[in-house]
């Protein structure tokens, strides 16, 4: 695996211990590659934690090995995080992990290959919202699981009342993108979208996937949304003893029909 560095900053230092690792500070944004031979696509791939840290291992070191069993190059980022300290005496903005995000977009440009987005837990709402942006224009699809896409923004929550989240850096950002909502329209993906949810999943509420579906059906988008009856938040490639065994198989065939389509 390479690492490629895209901010100043110290090398970013894994917390805990395989298969496990994380990212509890990201001290700087970086790229880490995992190339094949004779790809036939590639993926930016973005690992969840809330923003409060990244679930890299499970969420994106795996996904990246999964997208290579297929034929993608994949890469997987690590984005600083929103409120955390900056290492100069502030923190983090709220749109740093979209800031860098869209400096992992440019860093890949130069591929000719078809290029998607997947992102899991909070790493689908950064992978949702980059889909929204002009260069999402070139991507040929974003698949999201277990997202909070929409309804941790201050006026579509699930459930109703539910407190902000702290630091208000990470709320902000909810705030201001919410994806897959007809009436907040710069927050519409410009490319297809495959969803994976959990209907009973307490910690990102189906009403997630449900707002992006009505928006999908009202705004005639290109969607793919599977929601799995007894599948737990988290399931990611691991945790596949219901029904939810089916995303990965799901997923791909999706990734294969829309990698030969217009952009």
């Amino acid at each position: 695996m390479t690492v490629i560095a895209l901010s100043h900053g110290e090398p970013n230092v894994f917390t805990g211990e395989a298969p496990n690792r994380s990212l509890d500070h990201v001290t700087r944004c970086e790229l880490h590659v995992f190339e094949i031979d004779n790809p036939k696509g590639m993926a930016l791939v973005f690992a969840g934690g809330g923003y409060l840290k990244l679930v890299f291992e499970k969420e994106g070191i795996e996904v990246a090995g999964w997208l290579n069993t297929l034929g993608y190059n994949a890469y997987v980022l690590a984005h600083r995080l929103p409120g955390q300290p900056d290492g100069n005496g502030g923190v983090h903005p709220a749109d740093i992990a979209l800031r860098d995000g869209l400096t992992a977009m440019t860093a890949l440009s130069e591929w000719s290959l078809p290029f998607f987005l997947v992102g899991l837990s909070s790493g689908g709402h950064l992978a949702g919202t980059l889909a929204c942006q002009p260069t999402a224009l070139n991507l040929k699809g974003t698949v999201i699981a277990y997202a909070p896409v929409n309804a941790n923004h201050k006026d579509y929550k699930a459930p109703a009342g539910k407190p902000d989240f702290p630091p208000p850096e990470k709320q902000a950002f909810y705030n201001a993108w919410p994806i897959g909502i007809a009436a907040e329209p710069h927050g519409v993906p410009k490319c297809p979208v495959f969803l994976a949810y959990a209907l009973h999943d307490t910690s990102v509420p189906v009403e997630h996937a449900l707002n992006f579906i009505k928006t999908a059906r009202d705004l005639n988008l290109d969607l793919d949304a599977h929601i799995f009856g007894q599948a737990r938040h988290g399931f990611a490639l691991r945790e596949l003893d219901g029904s939810q065994s089916a995303w990965p198989d799901l997923a791909a065939a999706w990734l294969e029909r829309h990698r030969g389509q217009a952009a």
